[in-house]
């Protein structure tokens, strides 16, 4: 299978344990959502796909080869991008200058096509910039990057509802031309729910173990209570 998957993983943090034995697949040409509430494992499900949290059993599985003791600047050597949900870019660094470290040869037309927003602050320190825009400035970094894995932890915190769907549609072109995408966020965004052709796959997390897996259109119905049969 192309894509990146958690088999079985559990992470530790201390006493406690944060993802309890979960298995889940985040394949290639598919937008993945990690979908739960603060403290349901969906972060530590990204981080340990990214490597930034070691497991304490189970594996992660990249296109097939086990990467679960790559440290994750090997990972990233490798093509994984993660852009995690604080502190995402060089704050002490311009916008100018976080966007040439991402492309080779400091052609950032990409990004700039994708968020020209960012082009008037180009001379600025990304450290002034507001959470909206420094959101911008982190994802033009992983457009830039051209990874084959690109993992976001809620990618339009901060942003107007009209860049949020700009993003949304921005990330499900990266996963149609070939990359697998996933992000976690605490809802399924509107933009997300629907659209003929446009492949979407849903974890649903709750306290560390996924309690959900399918497509947004099956959410609905996964949550509908059973009919009751019989006498109360």
């Amino acid at each position: 299978m192309h894509g990146i998957e958690l088999r079985a993983a559990r992470v530790r943090y201390g006493p406690l344990e944060a993802l309890h034995g979960i298995t889940l697949a985040a394949p290639a040409t598919a937008l993945t959502v990690l979908l739960g509430r603060n403290g349901s494992g969906r972060t530590t499900a990204l981080r340990a796909l990214a490597g930034t949290v070691a497991l304490s059993a189970g594996t992660v599985v990249r296109d097939g080869r086990d990467i679960t003791h790559r440290p994750p600047h090997e990972r990233a050597a490798e093509g994984l991008c993660f852009v995690p949900d604080r502190q995402a870019v060089f704050a002490a660094l311009t916008v100018a200058e976080n966007l040439e470290l991402s492309h080779a040869e400091g052609d950032f037309a990409r990004a700039l096509d994708a968020y020209p927003e960012l082009r008037p602050l180009l001379p600025r320190g990304a450290g002034t910039l507001s959470g909206g825009e420094q959101r911008m400035l982190a994802l033009s970094r992983a457009l830039l990057a051209d990874a084959g894995v690109v993992l976001v932890d809620e990618p339009t915190q901060g942003m107007s509802p009209t860049v949020a769907a700009r993003t949304y549609a921005l990330l499900r072109e990266v996963a149609a031309d070939g990359a697998c995408v996933a992000m976690a966020e605490q809802r399924l965004p509107p933009a997300l729910r629907g659209g003929a052709g446009r492949a979407t796959v849903v974890h649903e997390l709750r306290r560390g173990a996924v309690v959900f897996s399918g497509e947004p259109g099956e959410i609905s119905s996964a949550r509908a209570p059973r009919p009751r049969y019989g006498r109360e």
